[in-house]
This record gives structure tokens, C-alpha cells and sequence, in this order.
């Protein structure tokens, strides 16, 4: 738990000054039984009411700055644990951020979730436990059979007969509480893994009538997560049965000791009642144990599951040092691959195999193949989401991994083959791609993406809001808004990753026009033969190989794959 600890610094003296209310607290309540004991010695007993009614008092005022401590310890509790939960999601969150896309394979997303949220909330608990209640416990404890030595030695002596069995009981219970909750938690990824499956898919669940199914698979995970829970909390309920028969066979031999004494003239009642008051706190506390020992094991679970993301050095996206060197302005050359191959981590099936060509400056060049041959993965390694196995690439006559991440993505507008927008506005979403852009330049760069009659049509226009995932938005009208997000960055290259599948081609035809404007080059993924007609060249790719390079009618002329695929388009259209 240490390296999550340590983001509990910048409010240790919240969490001290928490601590030392605490002890006051404490230290007003140990001293109750001391004067509970001199009222019944030197008041009841010798029918004095005047020490009665003094003492009397002074334990109404020890009371009350034990109430007032408490509840200010509350406030700094609450505040030390609430700011460190705060900091450790932000650390959590910023370091998942910063994962490179073949980290995010190791980790699924529900699993993540899990972390940033559940595990979180788990250590803050147990945090603010532990300012508030926890420690007071082995303190309460501790002190307690201190002040009972001080009351009577021989009697406090009677209370620990039971110390070593409960130390080494509670020693194998944490110990073996920790590994249960860490497979709950694990559980729980599972959990959050088939719910959020689920959600995401909710209209092929619908229209497959897969409901029953849906339920039963849910079902089978929830019931994991039950037994292996249920496992670990009967794992650490054993304490409170223990503990209690074990504390009540010390208390009961302490009474009958200090009974004896007292019969013997060798103790005072108010002697036997001062240490039986302490063994029922001492029980008490220990009774607490159960509850603090199992957010305890819990919280362990957490941070170390947590500890593993924040000590993460290994596959995170770093910017590289450019020691003062500017990057190359080559004019023509603006995308090179050089015998560029790719096998994606814990795989050992190559996706690209020495692909090699070149993009000029303003040129657009159009990619197409099978489903499977590369394409997409071939897009995804010019923002560097992916290195490549072996080969370079290079932007503007640099190699990309010489280029500061930041400054090379800055000149990149990145369409996704999945349209995602974001809930908020129709003008946030345009302007998440670059937030300090104008209102002027969102209206442009729907106007070129073939967008700004539709957003008009709607009764709020830009101020539209926009669902989860862009639910109110239709396909065509979702790629694109996420067309004109990529292009009010202005970017020097522009990669479409089959991003107008659901345009007609009327859309289709005025949007390619309108980008004739921007002197991007253009990288484009499309299974229409009509779209890779208007590009400069054609990148045909067969299961990961560069099969065919060169214009329509040089691949009319040379290649018979190109060939097939234009006469099946063909074939479709005759049909329709």
C-alpha cells in the first residue's frame, strides 16, 4: 500500500492533526474508568457526596471534549481521505491516458473501471477508518490493558491469556483475507466486463432476441462473484466468534481473580469494576477488529491492484527530446513506409509485412483490401497508437519516433473507422477536436464536411445536444460530424478510416470536393471502387502484403485482384 499512500502526503498534517484528536478523544475515555472507580471507592462506598457530585462533574466535562474531538476528527478525517481519494483517480486516470494502444490490450476496459472506481473507493474507506475509528481500536486495546496494569497488575495479568492465540488467529485470518478479496475484485472486473458487453450490444441483443441468453451469461458471472464473496467475508467472520470466546474466557477468569482478591481484603471493588470496565472495552474493540480487518484485507486487495497501474514505466506513450533540432520540412515526401512490418503484442501472427511506399504532399492515396488484410492497423501506426515491428515510418522526411508525440499528432486529423461522439453539444463535439477554435471555423468545418444544412434543420442548430455515442444522430450524419472534428484541426495529413461508408453518393462526391481545398494529403480507407477512382493512387492489400500499388486504370491493367473487386462492385450495382 505505499505507493498508494504516498498520494496522502500533501494533507498528512490534516490527517495528523485527525490523529491527534483521536488520541484526545481516546485519551478522555480511558481516563473514564479511573474515575468511575474513585466515585464508587471514595464516594459510594463512603457515602461522600461531595467527591460524587466534583467527580461527578469532571467526568461530565472529560465527555463532552470527547464528544467536541470527535466530531472535529470527523471534519479533518473526512477532508484528508475524500482529497486523496481525489488525487489518487486523477493519477490513476492520467496514467491510464498515457498508455500505449498495446497496453490497453493487456488491461480490458472493465477492469480499469473497476479500478478508478470500486478499488478507489475501497482505500478511501479504509483511510478515513483508520483517522476516525481504526486506530483507536489496537490503541483502545493496548492502552486499556496498560491502565489495567496500572488499576491492578494481577487482575490485568488475567486479561492476557488469551493474547498470543488472537495475535497469531488474526496474523493467518488478514493474511489469508487478502488473496480472497483480491479474486473478488477480480470477479468484479468480470462483473463489469459482461454488463458493459451487454449495454454496448443492447440492439443486436434486441433484434437477436438473445435476452434469455444475455441473462443466463450474467447470470453465471454474478453467481462467481457471489460465492467467491461470500467465501471471503465467512473467512473473516471466523474472527468474531474466536475472538469473543477467547475475550469472554479471560474477562471471566479476571472477575473470578479479582473476586477472590477482594475477599481477601487484597483489592477494592472499585478496583475489580475499573479493570472489568477496560476487558469490556478491550472486548469491545477486539469485537471491532472483525469489521476493521476485513476493510482492511479489502483496501490491500485494492491498492495493490492499483500500484500496478501508478508503478507502470513500460508501455506509456513518452514524447521523445529534440534537442533543439527542428524537424525536416521535406516539400514532397510527407508519409513514407519503409519495409514496415506489424505483429500485434501477445500475437505472433504478422497483421502488415514489408509495406513499403511513399505519400507526396497533398496527394491522396486510397487503401483497400479484404476485411483482415491491415488496413486500419496500417492508418493506426502514423499516429504512432502502434510502433512497428520492424521497418520505419516517416513524416515529412523524419522518422516518426523522432518527432515529439504531441507536436506529430498535432498535424494529424484522425478519423476513426467507428464514429464516436461524445455527450454535450453538436459545436463541443466539432471543437474537441481543438477547443480554442472559433465559432466561425466550427461553421467551416462542417460546411466542408457536408454537415451544416442538417445541424441548421435541427431547432437548437449547433446547441443541439448530442446523446450517448451520438444515439440521436443517424450514421451518415455521426461520420460526418467526426469528419469536420478531424478537419478543424487543420491538419497537414488527414487519415479516413472508411469513414463515409454511410454517405450517399451524392454526399459522398461533394464532400472529396470540398476537401480539394485543404491541401491535406489524404490517406484513405474505402471498399467503393467510385472512392478510390478520385484518388491519386491505390494501396491494394492481400492478408497484410502490399499486393498492388499505382492509379484505377494502371490496376485495371495489372493487378487481377483489384480487377476482381471491381467487377463484384459492378455485378452489385447491375443487380440493384
Amino acid at each position: 500500500m505505499k505507493v498508494v499512500l504516498g498520494y496522502l502526503k500533501p494533507y498528512k498534517w490534516y490527517a495528523i492533526f485527525a490523529l491527534v484528536l483521536m488520541l484526545a478523544e481516546l485519551a478522555a475515555e480511558l481516563v473514564q474508568p479511573l474515575i468511575i472507580a474513585k466515585i464508587i471507592d471514595d464516594g459510594i462506598v463512603l457515602k461522600d457526596f461531595h467527591v460524587i457530585s466534583l467527580w461527578g462533574c469532571i467526568l461530565l466535562g472529560i465527555a463532552f471534549i470527547a464528544f467536541t474531538c470527535g466530531i472535529i476528527n470527523t471534519y479533518y478525517s473526512s477532508h484528508a481521505a475524500q482529497s486523496f481519494a481525489f488525487d489518487l483517480r486523477n493519477a490513476l486516470f492520467s496514467k491510464i491516458q498515457s498508455f500505449s494502444m498495446a497496453t490497453y490490450l493487456k488491461y480490458p476496459t472493465s477492469s480499469l473501471i473497476t479500478r478508478l472506481t470500486n478499488d478507489v473507493q475501497q482505500v478511501q474507506s479504509i483511510l478515513f477508518m483508520s483517522l476516525r475509528i481504526m486506530l483507536r481500536a489496537p490503541l483502545s486495546v493496548v492502552l486499556s490493558l496498560m491502565m489495567a496494569f496500572f488499576v491492578n497488575a494481577k487482575m490485568a495479568m488475567m486479561l492476557m491469556i488469551g493474547t498470543p492465540i488472537l495475535a497469531l488467529f488474526l496474523y493467518v485470518i488478514v493474511k489469508k483475507g487478502s488473496q480472497l478479496f483480491s479474486e473478488v475484485q477480480r470477479r468484479m472486473d468480470k462483473l463489469n466486463r459482461a454488463l458493459q458487453e451487454s449495454l454496448q450490444a443492447i440492439y443486436l441483443v434486441k433484434a437477436f432476441m438473445r435476452n434469455a441468453y444475455e441473462m443466463e451469461k450474467f447470470h453465471r458471472v454474478a453467481e462467481d462473484l457471489k460465492v467467491d464473496t461470500m467465501k471471503a467475508l465467512r473467512t473473516m467472520e471466523l474472527m468474531m466468534p474466536v475472538m469473543t470466546f477467547v475475550l469472554n474466557v479471560s474477562l471471566l477468569s479476571a472477575i473470578w481473580y479479582g473476586a477472590r482478591e477482594i475477599s481477601m481484603n487484597q483489592a477494592q471493588v472499585g478496583e475489580l469494576v475499573a479493570v472489568v470496565n477496560y476487558a469490556l472495552r478491550i472486548t469491545g474493540y477486539f469485537g471491532m477488529f472483525a469489521f476493521i480487518l476485513n476493510g482492511f484485507s479489502r483496501a490491500k486487495a485494492s491498492s495493490e491492484r492499483m500500484a500496478e497501474i501508478l508503478i507502470m514505466e513500460e508501455g506509456l506513450e513518452r514524447d521523445c527530446e529534440r534537442n533543439g533540432k527542428s524537424v525536416s520540412q521535406d516539400e514532397n515526401d510527407m508519409v513514407r513506409f519503409n519495409g514496415v512490418s506489424f505483429t500485434y503484442p501477445n500475437t505472433d501472427k504478422p497483421v502488415l509485412q514489408n509495406i513499403t511506399f511513399e505519400v507526396k504532399k497533398g496527394e491522396k492515396l486510397a487503401i483497400m483490401g479484404a476485411t483482415g488484410s491491415g488496413k486500419s492497423t496500417l492508418l493506426s501506426l502514423i499516429p504512432r497508437f502502434y510502433d512497428p515491428t520492424e521497418g520505419a515510418i516517416e513524416v515529412r522526411g523524419k522518422n516518426i519516433k523522432d518527432w515529439p508525440l504531441k507536436e506529430l499528432r498535432s498535424i494529424i486529423g484522425y478519423v476513426p473507422q467507428k464514429s464516436l461522439l461524445f455527450t454535450g453539444s453538436i459545436e463541443d463535439n466539432v471543437k474537441w477536436g481543438r477547443r480554442e477554435a472559433a465559432f466561425d471555423e466550427v461553421v467551416a468545418a462542417t460546411k466542408m464536411a457536408q454537415i451544416h444544412d442538417t445541424i441548421s434543420a435541427f431547432p437548437e442548430g449547433y446547441g443541439t445536444m448530442v446523446g450517448q455515442k451520438g444515439v440521436n444522430l443517424s450514421g451518415g450524419q455521426k461520420q460526418r460530424l467526426s469528419i469536420a472534428r478531424a478537419l478543424i484541426r487543420k491538419p497537414q495529413i488527414l487519415i479516413l478510416d472508411d469513414s463515409t461508408s454511410a454517405l450517399d453518393v451524392k454526399t459522398e462526391a461533394a464532400l472529396w470536393e470540398a476537401l480539394k481545398g485543404t491541401e491535406a494529403t489524404m490517406l484513405v480507407v474505402t471498399q467503393k471502387i467510385h472512392t478510390a477512382k478520385g484518388a491519386d493512387r491505390i494501396v491494394l492489400l492481400d492478408e497484410g502484403e502490399m499486393a498492388a500499388i499505382g492509379t484505377h486504370e494502371e490496376l485495371m491493367k495489372t493487378s487481377r485482384l483489384y480487377q476482381q473487386i471491381v467487377g463484384s462492385q459492378e455485378e452489385q450495382v447491375g443487380d440493384e
